[in-house]
């Protein structure tokens, strides 16, 4: 079971497994399926940070005997969505002590979809350095094998469970202009293509990758349509990453063409501007230019 020990005091100097790292918040990547996929330096830090925080400790303890890192007397502390209020307190007292803490996803990389962003997000403004130690990670994995573009991609999370919620976040997915990844849990993933079809269209491109790096790996490439049809019949087990080609055209409303506009022209002659947004947006050069002037008029009144 996951602990919960009030001591959060690390080991003495002498009593350290490995090397020293200087004091702050090292978050590692650990791997999302095949054990190897830990990296050489995240392996380091697990052998010499002062303290140890995941997500999962058993999770990580696993993975550190299967890696032969020993413990050295240190504890793992729990840090996850239901502690993280009172965990922060005491981890940020270790840093100001100068202790080196280590935190770990259950897996892939911290911050991404996990509750390592409030810790970080609170070191990071309490004036500690944070590091990062980068590696295995489920939506790039998906992006790279998905064979969809990946010059601009945006990744979508989660979408919510209340019906009205995840219609509203689905429309707002719609106007992305790039590739989409969202996470899915396999229970809901019937459901989710359905909806999909409906407010991207049944045509996109797409890739839905599961258990990625796994036993059983699976990645399926088909139009949302046919994809939706095709798993109609089944119940999928394991961790689900779907990435969503970006579409025919991306219609840009007003709206987001002024507010295009308007971070353009902060740092770029109008010619300069307009040419940039017209290939952001895909729109017409002579629309652009003309909201452009339209912009600029209006400073001017």
């Amino acid at each position: 079971m996951p602990e919960h020990e009030d001591d959060i005091t690390p080991l003495t100097q002498d009593a350290r497994p490995s090397a020293n790292f200087a004091s702050g918040l090292y978050l590692i990547a650990t791997p999302i399926g095949a054990a190897r996929d830990i990296t050489l330096r995240a392996l380091d830090l697990l052998a010499g940070c002062d303290i140890l925080v995941a997500e999962d400790t058993r999770s990580l303890r696993r993975l550190m005997e299967i890696h032969g890192v020993a413990l050295g007397g240190r504890k793992i502390f729990a840090y996850h969505d239901h502690n993280g209020a009172q965990m922060r307190p005491r981890l940020l007292s270790a840093l100001q002590q100068g202790k080196s803490v280590l935190y770990a996803s259950e897996a892939g990389t911290p911050l991404v979809a996990d509750p390592g962003f409030q810790l970080a997000r609170s070191v990071i403004a309490e004036g500690h350095e944070v590091i990062a130690a980068p590696g295995p990670s489920a939506m790039l994995a998906a992006l790279m094998v998905a064979g969809l573009p990946s010059d601009r991609f945006c990744f979508m999370g989660f979408a919510p469970v209340q019906a009205g919620a995840r219609r509203k976040y689905l429309e707002q997915a719609a106007a992305i202009p790039a590739t989409l990844i969202f996470y899915e849990s396999p229970k809901r993933i019937n459901r989710f293509l359905d909806e999909l079809c409906e407010v991207l269209g049944s045509d996109r491109q797409a890739a839905l990758c599961r258990e990625l790096t796994k036993k059983h790996e699976e990645i399926l490439r088909l139009p949302l349509g046919d994809m939706a049809q095709a798993l109609s019949d089944r119940t999928l087990r394991g961790e689900i990453v779907l990435v969503i080609d970006r579409g025919e055209k991306y219609i840009a409303d007003a709206q987001s063409l002024d507010d295009a506009l308007g971070a353009a022209l902060e740092t770029m002659r109008l010619k300069d501007a307009v040419a940039q947004v017209a290939s952001d947006l895909d729109l017409p050069r002579r629309q652009v230019y003309q909201a452009a002037l339209a912009k600029e008029k209006g400073k001017t009144e």
